[in-house]
This record gives C-alpha cells, structure tokens and sequence, in this order.
C-alpha cells in the first residue's frame, strides 16, 4: 500500500479525477491502480488565481515496488499505517468503574472500556440530549435558565451547542478511531478527511443518541440528573460516590472514577479542592465574540472561487509587545451566538453552526489569554472567582436578564457605547437578545486594550475584518478550564482510583483531545497499577 501527497485536485474534481491524477503521480495507468481511499482534503487559496484542493491518498498498485523505485521522492512513500486498536485488559476491575460527566471524554471514556469488555456506570447533573435541546431552547428563548441542563451540562457535553469541530492539535492514533466511531454513530464520511472536520450542533445530537444506544447494548448504566456532590475515602483510596438524585441523596460504590467534569463543573471543582484533591490554577483566555457576513469573509479568503467552496472559516493571531496574545477561538461559520450560561447572575456567549453553515453570518471568539498572575490571589481556584467577576459584570451590563451587551467595533475602538447595530447588514445572533452598550465595562482594562490592539492587525490578514459594524458580543470567558486537577504517570490523583480527565480537568482542549484523554484514561484503569 502506498501514500501519495500533495494530489492537486481542481474545484470541480470528482473522484474518477482524483483516481485519474494518483496514477499520474505514480506513472502508472488508470487501470492498475487497485484501491484509492482518500485521506486528506484541505483547501489550498495562497493564490487567489489558483484556489484549489491539496489531497492526501492511501491506495494499491500492481507493482508497488516498481513505483517506489521509478518514482522517487516524498510525494509517494510506503503506507504500513495499522489501525488503532486498543489494548487487551491486563486487569478487570472489580467494581464497575464511575464516569462523571457525559461530554465526549467521559462517553469516549465508557465506549473504550465497554469494548474492553468493561461496562460502566455514566453519571451526569444534566438530561439526556432530547430533554436538553428543549430546555436549551426554551432558555433562548424566554431567558429561563435550568441550572443542570443547558448549553454546559447534560448529555453530549458543552461541545454539542457548538459545532461539532473535530479539528485537533495533537498528534495520536487513537484519533482515526475516534473519527471511525464518530462516523458508525451516524457523522457524516467527510470527517474522516477533510482538513477541518465538523459535524454540525443538529447532527451531534443525533450521534450522541447513536453511542448511547451503543454503550446500553455493551452493558453501561446511565444515570441522568445526578451530581457528584461528595466522596468517600479509606486512606487514599476511593471508596464511594456520592450523588444528589432526583429522588434525594445516593451512594453509589466506586473504586475507580474517572473525572470527565467538563470547564463549567465550578462546584464540584470546589468540593473536590475541599475533600484534598490536589489541584493547580492554569491559564485560560477571556474575550469576545466577533459577528461578520459569511460572504464577506468567504470572498476575503477564497476571492472569487468563493461560490464554489464551503463557508470559510479564519485562524488569527496576534503577539502583543506586552507579551500578552489575542486570538480566534471555536470560529462557526454560517452560525450564531448562543448564551453558554450556566449559573444563575452570570453571562457567558460561544458559537454554534449547524451541518449546512448556511446562516447569514460568522461568528468568531477572539480572546485574549489570561494566566494565574492575573489573578487576585494564588488559590488554586483563582481563575474561577475570576472569571465569575467578569460573567458577573455582562450579566448586569446586558440587564440582568440574560441579554448580552453588545457593540459595533468602531464604537468600541472609539470608547464610545453603540446605539444600535450598522447599515452593512450584520444583525445580532445572539439568544436571548442583545443591549446594545460598551463592553469595556463587561472586560478587565489588560483585554480591552489588547483587542484594541489585535483588530487592526487581523484587518491586515483578512480583509474587511475590522470593518466598523463588526459586532461585538460579550463575554466569552469558558475557553478552556482555569483549573488543572493534578495527576500522575497512572493518570489518578493523589485519592488513588481517581482519573481527572478531559478539558474540565485541564488535559484537553476540544472535542477531539477530550475524546483521546478519555480513551487514555480507560486504558490507565485497564492496567490496574
């Protein structure tokens, strides 16, 4: 088997074309090429004269050997890539591992296991995704916030009301397996290979009911509506779970849980941080959300092949002389503003795309980082009484009723608040509303500053981009955890049995590395050291 690289493949090719440029890559005919899966599919627009594919292949040929010697070079090497597989179970445990949390480390978590011939237990504080779409809608739409269920918490975790993104910076093998079981649960082939794969908010619903009915039919239990409020110790080893129910208080035992919280876990962090668990504040970024026309920004980064692509997307940065980095975050093409609220008294925004991205606008957070210097003291939970204290002040800003403040970029640039929105079309996405004000006052002075800085600068790298009716939507503060729950090379806590795991627990960043922590973190149990 042989892969071949940098396959240009024009707008408008299929794949008998594809099929057609591999042989030519190989100087072979058509007709001896065997098999051609395609691995890799990215968009190339350095030049706008020239907007085309750049593909990656894994295919078969008559006589391998004849092409690797014939064609020398790195475009074409050997393909002995194995499919991930994970490991057999040096050790079962005895009592059925606990997993709290639903999001994709905590499911990604109970499928390995199951498919190790281990079934868990999956609690979360939330409800099954059918119920949390109806109490996330009804939160949009009358500002009626259920605390347990909403774009944080509950089934599917806070990456069902995104996206969908799968796009990763980690290089693992477990990744392809991920994408494999993404894809048997309903996602659509195309993650398997595009540059940036995404399944859609819609879409992901309906996948994470597919990897429950998988995990049931494995032998997993899910309980819904139950938060860990407690646990219970002998020495240093875990011994049981305790639960808040709907019909009351629970034990439940437990030698081994993994802790698949998610960011947004800020009580249960704090319970946990008080029962000794050991724990270290990290940086995470605060900022913005920045509203666009799609058109506008397809047409700036695909010129006028634009119409024959998907709706582009952007990834920005920018290095301050201060040292301080402003940058795009969780970019949605097509999408919307969403209130990623969780706790009552606060507001926090994110974005969302369905499958088509064929809304009118983009929208993209543009941050700015934030690390434990920033904050008022060293506690290892400083960065959550940080980012309550600004969630606090949008909160009050956008009127205290789960309205975002909201303002026109050139007023922000100006230090003057915004009346309403400009004449060039953008409109407000966001859910419940928007109150249209400065959001200076909604950002500590270090982040208003620093995005001052960066839009003139990304203007510079997409055209059009700091326009004046760019619309702004605050706060995004949830990018990430603020908090890291220490772990050791068996991946447990300093309470032995206890797995800190995935994003909440500060060894992710997305739904993908989430997926792979997950994963990993079932194999640590399966070894039982």
């Amino acid at each position: 088997m042989l892969r071949v690289t940098n396959i240009k493949l024009p707008l408008d090719g299929d794949d008998a074309m594809l099929l057609r440029l591999c042989a030519r890559a190989m100087g072979v005919s058509p007709e001896e090429v065997k098999q051609v899966t395609l691995l890799r599919k990215s968009i190339d627009a350095r030049s706008r004269q020239d907007v085309h594919y750049t593909c990656t292949v894994q295919c078969t040929v008559a006589d391998e050997k004849k092409v690797l010697r014939t064609r020398r070079g790195g475009k074409i090497v050997p393909d002995d890539t194995k499919p991930y597989q994970l490991p057999k179970p040096k050790k079962l445990p005895a009592v059925p591992p606990v997993i709290v949390g639903m999001g994709p480390a905590g499911l990604f978590c109970g499928l390995a296991l199951a498919e190790m011939g281990v079934p868990s237990v999956l609690v979360d504080r939330g409800r099954p995704v059918e119920q949390r779409v109806q109490d996330v809608e009804r939160f949009f739409q009358t500002g009626m916030l259920n605390p347990a269920s909403n774009v944080q918490f509950g089934e599917g975790g806070a990456g069902t009301f995104s996206d969908g993104k799968l796009t990763t910076g980690i290089g693992d093998p477990r990744i392809r397996w991920v994408l494999r079981q993404f894809v048997d649960a309903g996602a659509p082939e195309d993650i398997l290979y595009q540059q940036k794969p995404h399944i859609g908010t819609d879409v992901l619903q309906e996948v994470i009911r597919s990897l429950r009915r998988k995990l049931q039919q494995k032998g997993c239990t899910f309980l819904y509506e139950h938060q860990l409020i407690g646990v219970e110790t002998e020495g240093d080893m875990l011994r049981a779970l305790l639960l808040q129910t709907p019909d009351g208080k629970a034990r439940q035992r437990a030698e081994q849980t993994v802790l698949a919280l998610g960011h947004s876990a800020r009580d249960t962090m704090e319970m946990l941080f008080e029962t000794g668990i050991a724990m270290e504040a990290k940086p995470f970024a605060i900022g913005v959300r920045a509203e666009h026309l799609q058109e506008a920004i397809s047409k700036a980064q695909f010129g006028e092949k634009a119409a024959l692509l998907p709706p582009a997307d952007y990834k920005l940065v920018c290095h301050l002389p201060n040292g301080r980095s402003v940058f795009s975050f969780c970019v949605c093409p097509g999408g919307s503003v969403v209130a990623a609220v969780s706790e009552p008294g606060r507001l926090v925004t994110n974005g969302m795309s369905l499958r088509a991205r064929d809304g009118a606008q983009i929208n993209g957070g543009i941050l700015v980082n934030v690390t434990p210097e920033d904050f008022s003291s060293g506690h290892p939970l400083a960065g959550i009484a940080f980012q309550r204290r600004w969630e606090e002040a949008a909160f009050q800003l956008g009127g205290g009723n789960y309205c975002a403040p909201a303002q026109r970029l050139s007023d922000f640039l100006s230090g003057r608040p915004s009346r309403g929105a400009g004449d060039s079309g953008i409109q407000a996405t966001y859910l419940p509303g928007v109150v249209w004000t400065d959001l200076h006052e909604a950002l500590p002075p270090f982040v208003s500053h620093a995005l001052e800085e960066a839009f003139p600068f990304f203007g510079r790298k997409v055209r059009g981009f700091d326009q004046g009716d760019t619309l702004l939507t605050g706060i995004e503060t949830r990018s990430s955890s603020p908090v890291r729950i220490l772990r050791d090379h068996t991946l447990q806590a300093n309470l032995r049995g206890v797995f800190p795991c995935g994003e909440g627990a500060g060894y992710a960043g997305g739904i993908m590395s989430a997926a792979v922590d997950g994963i990993r973190c079932a194999e640590a149990i399966c070894k039982g050291e």
